[in-house]
């Protein structure tokens, strides 16, 4: 290797390239590198390629070519790996360019590539070369196909000459025929709008008519309709009338049926209470017996008075509800706030609910309990305990109201028993002939068991 006058090694790697590297060598250089890439390991590889280890030589050229290329320039002991590989595969090509004699018959490019990677001297002014001749010989296949192009565009245009000229003859005669067919289609339409126009001031004609038809018959469809929607009134009405009258029949006749067999029941079972009660004997009652007297040892009077009950007594309930048919109205909350205020009404109502079932199966009584439906926020959901019918009020109507409502349900004779503590509630069901207990007595009863 020798040295220059200024005493530097004269072997090429002093040398700068002063122009961007041409795009065909590029690509040569590019592919060199692929190639030589899969012969190093990864700690040989720069640290901006190592990512691109595993590709293949074809995905590599394609996704790392600048990374490539970048690392080539900059890094000259990877250049150096990628030289000893391309003297390995293509020494020939390499040991001409040491003996600064390229092969003739080798492709620029691939001489210019070469010279790019090993950077023997005179390698600046190969690649230089390489450049000058792939635009040289990009130019004479530019000019090639552009006259090949210029070939072909006039046998086209002396093709599309022709046809033009042919298409011409074919449109005049077409454009003479559309001539005398038009002038046919005027005189045509000529006589068609005369028979328009007549048409026309036939149907204005028959317009007028049909115009005057539909008004007579508009006339006569709207009286038919109002006679009609009369007809109907008055027919809904009619309808309206009977279906009332049926209905208040029939819900007369089965309220009236419901309340006369319900007392008839109380008085039979009255009867036959009375009957066990008095142990009568079959024997006929003689007129003598009806007369009061004290007989002998009989209680007095003063033994009844003796025995006669506090008003408070649960023993009076258990007497009323040992009645036939009876009924127990309870004032629910009138009840729970007298028993146990303190507890939320949820908890109210269950405790009484379960003590009035436990009363239902003991007397066998009916009992009906009734809570203000006014005081709830929404519908209460819960199942009724057995022998305990329970009602809520509806909206704008107290308990008191629906309690008495329940009492003048009821038929006339029939005990029926409420219990409350609220005077107006007492006095009103006494007067409509139920008996009122105080809802301390009830829950005297009901703490009893």
């Amino acid at each position: 290797m020798t040295e220059s006058g200024g005493g530097e090694p004269d072997d090429g790697t002093a040398e700068v390239l002063d122009r961007p590297l041409p795009e065909g060598v590029r690509r040569r250089v590019v592919q060199i590198v692929s190639d030589g890439f899969g012969g190093l390991t990864v700690s040989e590889l720069p640290s901006a390629l190592r990512q691109y280890a595993r590709f293949t030589p074809s995905r590599r050229a394609k996704f790392a070519g600048n990374a490539m290329a970048a690392a080539l320039e900059s890094d000259p002991l990877f250049r150096q790996r990628i030289a000893e590989h391309l003297r390995e595969n293509q020494g020939e090509l390499a040991g001409a360019l040491d003996s600064g004699s390229p092969p003739p018959a080798a492709d620029p490019l691939d001489v210019a590539a070469a010279a790019y990677v090993l950077r023997p001297a005179g390698w600046v002014k190969l690649v230089a070369a390489a450049g000058e001749e792939a635009q040289r010989a990009d130019a004479e296949r530019a000019d090639e196909e552009a006259r090949a192009e210029l070939d072909r565009l006039r046998v086209e245009l002396a093709e599309a000459r022709h046809h033009t000229r042919a298409e011409t003859e074919r449109l005049r005669a077409d454009l003479d025929a559309a001539r005398r067919e038009a002038e046919s289609l005027h005189r045509k339409l000529r006589a068609a709008l005369s028979d328009v126009k007549r048409g026309e001031a036939a149907l204005r004609k028959a317009h007028g008519e049909i115009d005057a038809v539909r008004t007579e018959t508009h006339v006569q469809r709207s009286a038919a309709d109002s006679e009609a929607r009369r007809l109907k009134s008055r027919l809904g009405e009619a309808e309206a009338s009977l279906e009332a009258s049926r209905r208040a029949a029939r819900e007369g006749r089965s309220v009236e049926d419901m309340r006369v067999r319900l007392l008839l029941d109380t008085l039979l079972e009255s009867a036959q209470g009375l009957r066990r009660e008095l142990a009568l004997p079959p024997v006929s009652v003689r007129p003598a017996e009806t007369v009061e007297a004290v007989e002998p040892g009989r209680m007095t009077p003063k033994d009844i008075a003796a025995r006669a009950l506090s008003e408070h007594d649960p023993a009076i309930l258990d007497q009323l509800l040992a009645l036939p048919q009876a009924h127990l109205l309870v004032d629910g909350y009138n009840v729970t706030k007298t028993g146990y205020p303190q507890m939320p009404l949820e908890k109210q109502r269950l405790r009484l609910l379960g003590q009035l079932s436990l009363l239902a199966a003991q007397t066998g009584a009916e009992i009906t309990c009734v809570f203000d439906g006014a005081e709830l926020a929404a519908p209460v959901l819960l199942a009724p305990p057995r022998g305990v019918r329970v009602l809520f009020s509806k909206p704008k109507v107290t308990a008191d109201e629906l309690i008495r409502q329940l009492v003048r349900a009821e038929p006339p004779g029939r005990p029926v028993i409420v219990a409350s503590t609220d005077r107006e509630v007492a006095d009103g069901v006494a007067k409509a002939g139920a008996r009122p207990v105080a809802s301390v007595m009830l829950l005297k009863r009901l703490s009893r068991g």
